[in-house]
């Protein structure tokens, strides 16, 4: 520790981590998916996001692999557990809308569950509110919460399928 400056904070493989936001990756992801082209005549701008939801199984394999990416760097920054729940809820709620076609898919323009994740995992951060516990610790906590986010998505899939297939009559 030299002068007045905290030693920096540790990840949980032992390497410094600069706790400046979100990395380029993840925000490109975010703009790729959210905020893409600007909708000619107006300032509203929209990503692929909805385009690859009209794709089945696909679109939701690439939104699944972007709310991991989103949740590993929210981790990685160390934002409490409860911010966690905030960022699952944000995915919880475009997968509940993704569930109805097409209707789903126009949803996702005004949702950009992405980038809310991603504002509110960098302003987390900025404003200094990261959990400085031991890596074990908290890699529980937050274990356990996105464990628990997605016991419930899988549940929630699973009714929808099971509703889907009573409603075509196979069961």
């Amino acid at each position: 520790m030299s002068g007045n400056r905290p030693d920096p904070a540790i990840d949980v493989t032992g390497v410094p981590v600069d706790r400046t936001g979100g990395s380029p990756m993840t925000a490109g992801l975010a703009r790729v998916l959210d905020d893409l082209v600007r909708v000619p005549g107006t300032r509203y701008r929209v990503g692929v996001d909805p385009v690859i939801g009209f794709v089945p199984v696909v679109g939701d394999a690439v939104g699944t692999v972007v709310a991991a990416v989103v949740m590993v760097e929210a981790v990685r920054n160390r934002v409490p557990v409860r911010i966690l729940f905030r960022i699952g809820w944000n995915y919880l709620v475009d997968a509940v809308l993704g569930t109805v076609p097409f209707v789903g898919d126009v949803a996702d323009v005004a949702h950009k569950a992405t980038s809310k994740n991603l504002r509110l995992v960098n302003r987390t951060i900025a404003e200094g509110r990261t959990i400085d516990t031991t890596a074990r610790g908290y890699l529980l906590r937050a274990v356990g919460a996105v464990g628990l986010m997605l016991l419930i998505l899988i549940g929630l899939a699973g009714l929808a399928v099971w509703g889907l297939l009573t409603l075509i009559g196979i069961f």
